[in-house]
């Protein structure tokens, strides 16, 4: 899996989008050739279509972005496909909402459509669809996208392309003490470089914040992930050949299954539920399912089998999960007295949360 930012995309000076591109298609069909399955992440839509129509900056309104990407999604499409096409190779586009992988039925239609594509030795190239998300369906970045599509296709390994050559201890452009950082061993290291990742550049929405989001998402799940800048063919080239160049970000020896990868990173949490310490301590260190006792405060509507956000008493997130009631029959269990309260949960059964429909945050301390 290999994803490539606007940064990159829109070229420099010397460069334009289309020779970027080539260059790009030249190295990914030369690893096709190895017998490597390829799928892409790509940005670009925006930032083509505001130079169509001589928009000198990215719009902030949600409609112009809209209207920019409609304008620039056939436009990077084209260049992708003339590209790949003079090496013989199929591209297909897939266009995905945060709706289309928080949905369990969409997200399993998603897994299945990417790798029939993969297995005709077509490449996919996966982009947000930018002219039809609203808000709340939004990934906000490629950077999450790229990440959740490795893990729904089993990729192996992410590849972030960027304009940076590597990870730092801190924002390189205002920390004169930050170091580059060639490995990242495990979710510890990461959290903590993380705290000095640096924001987004003029025309990306995404910046190091977002691509250590990325490499917590595909870690935790089992994918190997590895940054580097992708301004220099010569750099993607020994990148795709499995050179050590860039930052490596191991995969956890203890990656999440499906079922709860899908549940930590993928869902679009509906409410949440605030618990008690008794259960925060089951949750987190039995492997308990959440009873309803443990309950302490409900936010949000939601609906039975919707996702929910579970919350320890000083706010922060133990883990998430799908709770078997909904808000309104929880509220009225917490409403009720305790005689009463016993009564009902004997009758609707006292996980809310059942330990398979949950998945602690990963950065949650297990150890008691």
């Amino acid at each position: 899996m290999i994803k490539v930012g606007t940064s990159l995309l829109r070229g420099q000076a010397d460069r334009s989008t289309a020779a970027v591109i080539t260059d790009l298609v030249a190295s990914l069909a030369r690893c096709r050739q190895r017998g490597e399955a390829i799928a892409l992440v790509t940005s670009g839509a925006v930032g083509l279509g505001c130079t169509s129509l001589a928009i000198e900056r990215r719009p902030s309104e949600v409609v112009a972005l809209q209207a920019a990407a409609a304008v620039g999604q056939g436009r990077l499409m084209g260049l992708y496909q003339d590209a790949f096409a003079i090496r013989g190779l199929q591209v297909a586009q897939v266009l995905l909402t945060r709706g289309d992988l928080a949905s369990r039925r969409r997200y399993h239609n998603a897994c299945r459509t990417l790798e029939q594509l993969l297995a005709w030795g077509v490449v996919p190239i996966v982009n947000e669809n930018d002219t039809l998300a609203t808000d709340e369906l939004r990934f906000g970045d490629n950077d999450t996208l790229s990440a959740l599509v490795a893990v729904a296709i089993k990729a192996q390994e992410l590849v972030l392309l960027t304009d940076i050559d590597r990870l730092y201890s801190g924002d390189p452009r205002t920390d004169p003490h930050a170091r580059p950082i060639d490995l990242v061993r495990d979710l510890a290291e990461l959290e903590r470089y993380g705290r000095g990742a640096g924001g987004g550049g003029r025309w990306g929405t995404g910046g190091m914040g977002t691509k250590i989001t990325a490499a917590r998402i595909a870690t935790t799940s089992g994918v190997r992930v590895r940054l580097a800048d992708g301004r220099d063919p010569a750099i993607v080239e020994a990148l795709l050949c499995g050179q050590p160049v860039g930052t490596l970000f191991e995969p956890s020896p203890s990656p999440l299954p499906g079922r709860k990868g899908w549940l930590a990173h993928a869902v679009l949490p509906m409410g949440s539920v605030t618990v008690d310490a008794g259960a925060e301590q089951a949750l987190v260190h039995r492997g308990a399912s959440l009873l309803a006792v443990g309950i302490c405060a409900i936010e949000g509507n939601f609906e039975r089998q919707q996702p929910v956000r579970v919350l320890a008493l000083d706010g922060r997130e133990l883990g998430r999960g799908l709770s078997a009631l909904g808000s309104e029959e929880l509220q009225q269990i917490l409403a009720q007295g305790s005689e009463e309260r016993r009564l009902r949960l004997g009758a609707v059964g006292e996980a809310v949360i059942h330990r398979d429909q949950f998945v602690l945050t990963p950065a949650v301390e297990r150890n008691p």
